[in-house]
């Protein structure tokens, strides 16, 4: 059994203790969060340690670490896991400064262990049957990318102010999955930002709640990603690919698939699984599974070098807004 130690018992860390504590091939060596009573209440729940430290857990038997705690901690808690010769499972971004990312990267270049930064959608398997579909031909050549990601409501002031701007905290999700669509790399990046949900806040935070974003590959195919941060419908998430040959569609998840009709109203459905958790509860697992597979002499998913990438991305559409033009990938 791989024992991996968890590293934050926030809502995201709470999630990733119950997937690997029921995983068959993986057991969960203990926790730990600078909140206390967080860390306790997740250790009694599966019967494990509450680690009194981040030390201690590196210095601990566990042959793994999963880090899902706040941003500036993790390229510290990336390189105390290879120095401890354990793999890594570390939550998106790498760092909120695409210069701290692209070191850390370098400081462990000649890890042995697994290095993942948990792009968790890629692991969704309408979006991973809509990649096969143009993976296999069935779509032609493909041209387009089209990917829609609405949170629900706005996060608390505190969450945004500290977020390090949409492009890092939200949209970064969908520069990965772009590249993952796509199958080659973007070469330029083209964004545009407005303050339409809560302008105060967004002035405040010198950020944008609502975005758009055009990515290009050197064949000129082409990725547009919308955002936003408030949709009062629900937690809207949609990848369309479209290609000479065809089309696929990873659509909205909703809580049932039924479907109503009667006198006065047509197909009635039922609304949106309302945020991530629940949205992406499948591709947390899977993603888990691979993490698990990668530690057992697999290859993973997502890597360390995948994150810096989608960092450079974010970079790149906040340099477009405030420069009003396309920026060239190379130049960031």
């Amino acid at each position: 059994m791989t024992r991996i130690a968890l590293l934050g018992c926030g809502r995201i860390g709470r999630m990733h203790a119950d997937i690997i504590a029921a995983h068959p091939r993986a057991t969960l060596a203990g926790v730990y969060d600078t909140h206390a009573p967080s860390a306790q209440e997740v250790a009694d729940k599966h019967g494990v340690t509450n680690f009194a430290s981040p030390e201690a857990v590196f210095a601990s038997e566990a042959d793994a670490v999963l880090v899902a705690t706040p941003t500036t901690t993790h390229v510290d808690f990336i390189k105390a896991g290879v120095a401890a010769n354990m793999a890594v499972l570390c939550e998106k971004p790498v760092d909120l400064d695409l210069a701290n990312a692209r070191a850390c990267a370098e400081a462990v270049a000649g890890a042995t262990r697994p290095i993942m930064i948990g792009f968790c959608r890629r692991f969704d398997p309408g979006h991973r049957a809509a990649r096969a579909a143009h993976r296999d031909g069935r779509l032609g050549d493909l041209h387009q990318v089209i990917i829609t990601s609405r949170d629900p409501g706005m996060a608390p002031d505190a969450y945004i102010e500290t977020s390090g701007g949409i492009f890092r905290d939200m949209t970064i999700h969908d520069l990965d999955l772009a590249r993952f669509m796509l199958d080659e790399e973007v070469t330029h990046v083209t964004a545009t930002g407005a303050r339409l949900v809560d302008p105060a806040l967004m002035q405040r935070c010198d950020d944008y709640d609502t975005v758009t974003v055009v990515l290009t590959t050197a064949s000129g195919k082409q990725a547009v990603i919308t955002n936003s941060r408030a949709a009062c419908y629900g937690y809207d998430q949609r990848v369309e690919l479209f290609g000479s040959g065809g089309m696929a569609l990873s659509d909205n998840h909703r809580t049932h698939a039924a479907q109503v009709w009667g006198e006065g109203y047509t197909g009635q459905a039922a609304p949106l699984q309302h945020f991530f958790i629940e949205r992406y509860r499948d591709a947390f697992n899977a993603e888990i599974d691979n993490f698990v597979d990668a530690i057992e002499g697999g290859t993973p998913e997502v890597t360390l070098n995948d994150g810096v990438k989608a960092l450079a991305l974010a970079e790149a559409c906040f340099r477009s807004i405030a420069e009003g033009r396309t920026i060239a990938v190379k130049d960031v």
